[in-house]
Order: C-alpha cells, then sequence, then structure tokens
C-alpha cells in the first residue's frame, strides 16, 4: 500500500552479563565473542551470513550506512567488529557486534510495519539471548553502554517522506509536540543527518521506565497523524497547477537527464514520489524508494567503481532512468 512511511525499523541494545562493556574488552576477548555467536547463527534457524568487518573496505562500509545496515559509527571504526547479515528482502535482519553494545540487532522493514518488524528483532533477540545471559537489572531493565539506552533497550523509528510539511514549514510543530512524547525526528542517516529529500526519521527517545509495547505504540500513534497531516496537504497543494508543473517537470528531468548530482537527485526524486503518491504520476513507488539508497555515493562506487564524482553523476542519471522506463 502507498504510503508516506519509506520503512519501519527496531533496534535493540544488548550487553552479556559475563563480559565487560565493548570499551573495556580486549582485542582477544572481541573475537572469542564473535566466534561463540557465529557458532550461535550456524545451529540455528535464522539464514544469516557472516561478516568480519576488518575485511571490508570503506567503500563497502559506506554502501551498508546508505542502505541503513549498520552506523556510521560502525562503519568508521570496524577493528575487531563483525556483522550477521540476512538475505535482502522486504524484511532484512543486521546484527553489529562490537559497536558501542555487545550487540545492536537491527530489523527493518519496507512500509509501515513496526509490529512485524519488532516481531523479527525479537526472534534475533531470543537466539543471541540463548548465548549467555544479558546483563539485566530487575529494576532498570537492560544495562547499555549509553545511559540513554536503558530499560528497554530499544530504538524504533519509521521513515517518512514529509515534502510539503516540510517545505511549508509546519514539521517544526510537530517536531516541538513530539519531544514531550518522548519522541524525536532526525534526518535521512538518524542522529546529526540531514533531511535529504525531505526524509526524515521518527523514532523514540526515552527507553527508560516504559514497555516496548507502549513504545511502539505511541509511536506508531504519532506517526499516523504526521502522515495523515502531509498526505492532506500534498492533496491540497496539488491543487496548484504550478506545483503539477513542477512534480512533472522533476520526473521529465529524470526520465532523460544524462547527469545527476546527489543534491539534484534527492530534490527532483521527492517531487515524484509525491506525485506517485498522489496518483498525479503513474508509477511504482516501491522501485522508486530503492533509488534513494542506490543512487548515493557509496553505492554507486561499490556497483560501478566509479570514484570521481563526475562520472558517479552519469551512473546516477543511468540508475535513475532505467529505474523508470
Amino acid at each position: 500500500m502507498n504510503s508516506a512511511v519509506i520503512s519501519s525499523r527496531v533496534r535493540l541494545a544488548r550487553n552479556y552479563a559475563e563480559l565487560p562493556f565493548v570499551p573495556r574488552m580486549t582485542k582477544e576477548s572481541k573475537e572469542q565473542l564473535k566466534e561463540k555467536l557465529r557458532a550461535a547463527v550456524k545451529g540455528s534457524s535464522l539464514s544469516m551470513s557472516y561478516i568480519d568487518m576488518e575485511q571490508v573496505d570503506d567503500i563497502r562500509a559506506g554502501a551498508m550506512v546508505e542502505d541503513h545496515l549498520i552506523s556510521p559509527e560502525f562503519a568508521q571504526k570496524r577493528q575487531g567488529e563483525g556483522l550477521f547479515l540476512s538475505e535482502p528482502s522486504e524484511n532484512s535482519l543486521s546484527v553489529m557486534v562490537n559497536e558501542e553494545d555487545h550487540l545492536r540487532i537491527q530489523a527493518i522493514s519496507e512500509g509501515f510495519c513496526l509490529e512485524k518488524t519488532y516481531e523479527l528483532a525479537n526472534r534475533a533477540d531470543d537466539l543471541f539471548g540463548s548465548v549467555m545471559p544479558y546483563a539485566f537489572s530487575e529494576k532498570i531493565g537492560y544495562l547499555t553502554c549509553c545511559p540513554t539506552n536503558l530499560g528497554t533497550g530499544m530504538r524504533a523509528s519509521v521513515m517518512l517522506h514529509l515534502p510539503v510539511l516540510s517545505e511549508t514549514g509546519n514539521i517544526n510543530r510537530f517536531i516541538n509536540a513530539l519531544s514531550g512524547l518522548g519522541l524525536t525526528v532526525r534526518g535521512l542517516y538518524g542522529e546529526g543527518s540531514q533531511p535529504g529529500g525531505h526524509i526524515y526519521q521518527l523514532s523514540n527517545q526515552v527507553s527508560l521506565g516504559i514497555t516496548e509495547e507502549e513504545s511502539l505504540q505511541r509511536l506508531a500513534d504519532s506517526a499516523e497523524k504526521i502522515e495523515e497531516s502531509e498526505l492532506a496537504l500534498q492533496k491540497k497543494y496539488l491543487e496548484n497547477i504550478s506545483v503539477k508543473d513542477r512534480i512533472h517537470r522533476a520526473y521529465g528531468i529524470l526520465r532523460e537527464a544524462r547527469l545527476l548530482s546527489s543534491t539534484e537527485f534527492l530534490k527532483l526524486v521527492s517531487d515524484v514520489r509525491w506525485g506517485i503518491l498522489q496518483g498525479e504520476i503513474d508509477g511504482d513507488l516501491k522501485k522508486l524508494d530503492t533509488l534513494f539508497g542506490k543512487a548515493q555515493p557509496y553505492n554507486l562506487m561499490l556497483s560501478s567503481q566509479e570514484n570521481d564524482a563526475p562520472q558517479r553523476d552519469q551512473r546516477r542519471a543511468e540508475l535513475v532512468r532505467n529505474t523508470l522506463l
């Protein structure tokens, strides 16, 4: 179903009670943990491949960040880190080992489906929790390296495309109101990033003193209200012929351009997504959404080995044209 919500994500931070937190682990203890977890996954029903992050180059690591499979911090460090990764699909699972915590279990699903995404993350949580006891306090909950993750250890989020709320400034009204509900709004790649292509991440900010179910429901309710406001504004603004013209011009450029910079691509694809969502343009929203990651610099370098900007701009334009055919 077409939606302003592009994807749903649930991330669980976990540490093992028998081990010191990651900053105090030795190289040897990090290796031992990775080997123990590899054995557990191999003997389980979860189909996940293992990647030694020390063997991953900067380009591949950057592409993983663009695909939201790992955090920027995980991509930068890489020493002593490991990654479990499921096959690409509508529902993907990744587990970062020895990031800030022993485990960062992350499930991502296409569209607005927080409950299903939470269930997927829980399956992995049950498996990795069977390896050794988690660090857990009856009073506080799960113990994490950063105090902001104490309690459930959960960060759930939905990725929303909000072009009209963003351009009209109405997004600020929601941001101010959401902080009082223990929710926060971030950019395309999380904390500290910008909302490229008018894409925002709405996530829970509070994990202590609240259950996972309560947190997910609060997030879902808020996302629905934001989406409802965005779609109503989109419909209203499309009554303006100049807005319709802008959207169709964007579609025409994307279908014919031979060079596209990252900045221009995000601006144009945002307009086209809005047009498809409102039925103004006949297109496949699912295919379009894949471009938000695949047309980014590291993914382009990974797929074509083109390292300079002009070649990437040419390759990006070609990729977009082929996708929109």
